[in-house]
């Protein structure tokens, strides 16, 4: 213990007057502050058997002063025990209630959530949370409960908001209710935390446990790749050593040590390639050799960055949604939790990145024209009108009012129909004459829009709920030549996200290339944390 806190609490035990003679070991301070309008419901006792005393609020603040880590918490530590009159939450008479043992666990392991650094105070409380505590209830009693709301920052927010927007996320951060999660547990709920965490987050996290098994029990060496690629039939050390790694990355059931490339380990080559996002031709080449050397330390580092980046997201599991995810080059679309379909994107060049961000889809637009952004214009229709000057009725373009547009039409370059969920970026979803690019294995190749593989299906995903709209109807939309705007019935959350490591709808650990050079900035602000 702090030596000036120990002074502190030599004063505060002499300094108050009690109407009950303390308990061994043990002393009480009365709250000067109690509300006569406070509602019964929040009275002590409400959440657990803990003791009826109340204790001087004026601790709270004394007890931060000497653990000034904790001062972004004082706030919520404030509301949570005027809530209940300053009465002790954790404490039933001097024995600590069941919860704080769960509590204890979860914070000494922070590590299992991707956080390198311990709880701050770490051994202070641990010395507190012995049976042989003897020291003083009210401090410990604060500490457990600044512990759990660091925990609870930690796991469900993160980095700040100022942090996640200086990676270009523009996503609003989720809010978080503290005084909620306290109760929660108090109430014996243990794992509220985990209901308001997205999805992938508690995926990643088992995948997390996974990977550093294999980091300290295995080493990991280079794997040296040989000038020709090897197909199935063909011998090599390098295939034995290539069958060891995807043994230990789950990709194949077992390593029997041969140096023939067969069917069994060709389709394991094929899992690994689908799971990074190649090309799935089974051959060992150039395709996989930068991938299956990553070491596995960077890799643990990646599923940490990408288990913040979920942190930072709201779990929209009671709802309908769609997400894309920018570099996967997929779009999800969900009925609450249940995947209706997923198809392929493509996204922005690295000249002009698509940004990450929430929108909400509001209208579908059938033969719509596209009106040319002024920097297309400059940058490439001018430079081609001078070229040719037909260009313009070459490719169905027009002059409006000083502006260019491309009349509607299969030959428009937004396709068929667009997807508009209203942002400040100009960003929609939108079909493409272009269907080749969704074969390819990167695919940036728009001014920041996204465009879908598959529109139909998105088509009938948002208009689901009117049955006024029949195929026969839409397909009369599409062809028509015609722009229409339909307003959705409801309008659905739209995410554009960036994760390049997440768990698939098989359960696999999937890693995709950092495209836009994000992960950089946000491993240094997580690993260079102290």
């Amino acid at each position: 213990m702090h030596p000036a806190f120990a002074i502190f609490l030599l004063f505060a035990i002499h300094a108050c007057n009690s109407n009950q003679k303390p308990e061994s070991g043990r002393f009480e301070i009365k709250s000067i502050i109690l509300a006569d309008s406070m509602p019964n419901s929040e009275l002590a006792g409400n959440f657990n058997n803990s003791i009826s005393r109340e204790f001087d609020s004026s601790w709270i603040e004394r007890f931060i002063e000497f653990h000034p880590s904790f001062n972004d918490l004082k706030k919520e530590l404030i509301i949570f025990y005027s809530n209940r009159r300053f009465t002790y939450a954790w404490h039933k008479q001097q024995e600590l209630i069941e919860q704080t043992n769960i509590l204890h666990n979860r914070i000494i392991q922070l590590i299992d959530h991707g956080i390198p650094y311990q709880a701050p105070y770490l051994e202070e409380y641990k010395k507190m949370m012995e049976s042989e505590y003897n020291g003083n209830i009210t401090a410990r009693e604060l500490m457990i409960t600044c512990q759990y709301l660091s925990y609870a920052n930690s796991v469900l927010a993160g980095l700040t908001e100022k942090d996640s927007k200086a990676n270009e996320w523009f996503i609003p951060r989720k809010k978080i209710n503290y005084d909620t999660l306290l109760k929660s547990l108090l109430h014996g709920e243990t794992n509220e935390i985990d209901k308001q965490m997205y999805p992938e987050y508690l995926q990643l996290q088992e995948k997390l446990k996974a990977y550093s098994i294999i980091e300290k029990n295995t080493p990991w060496e280079r794997i040296p790749f040989e000038k020709k690629p090897l197909h199935i039939g063909d011998t090599s050390y390098t295939i034995s050593l290539v069958r060891k790694r995807l043994y230990l990355l789950g990709d194949i059931e077992k390593d029997n040590g041969s140096s023939l490339l067969d069917l069994t380990l060709s389709d394991g080559i094929k899992k690994f390639q689908d799971r990074h996002g190649l090309t799935a031709d089974g051959i060992i080449g150039q395709n996989i050799k930068d991938e299956i050397n990553i070491p596995i330390e960077e890799r643990i580092k990646t599923i940490i960055i990408n288990m913040e980046r979920c942190k930072w997201l709201p779990n929209e599991t009671d709802q309908d949604h769609i997400i894309v995810n920018i570099p996967e080059f997929t779009l999800e679309a969900f009925k609450k939790d249940s995947l209706i379909f997923q198809c392929n994107v493509v996204v922005g060049k690295e000249t002009n990145k698509t940004m990450i961000f929430k929108g909400d889809m509001k209208y579908i637009v059938f033969s719509p024209f596209w009106n040319v952004p002024e920097s297309i214009i400059k940058k490439e229709i001018i430079p081609a009108i001078k070229k040719n000057p037909n260009y313009l009725s070459i490719n169905k373009m027009e002059w409006v009012d000083g502006q260019i547009r491309q009349l509607p039409g299969p030959e428009n370059s937004l396709g068929l129909v667009k997807f508009l969920f209203p942002n400040i970026y100009n960003i929609y979803l939108h079909d493409t004459p272009s269907k080749g690019l969704f074969k390819l294995e990167r695919r940036t190749f728009s001014h920041g829009c996204i465009r879908i593989s598959e529109p139909m299906k998105m088509i009938k995903f948002l208009l689901d709920a009117d049955p006024t709209w029949t195929e026969e109807k839409i397909d009369e939309s599409l062809h028509g030549g015609k722009e229409k705007y339909v307003v959705l019935k409801k309008s659905i959350p739209v995410y554009i996200i960036y994760l390049t490591s997440f768990v698939d709808q098989k359960g696999l650990l999937n890693f995709r290339r950092d495209i836009y050079e994000r992960d950089n900035g946000l491993k240094e602000m997580i690993f260079d944390k102290k």
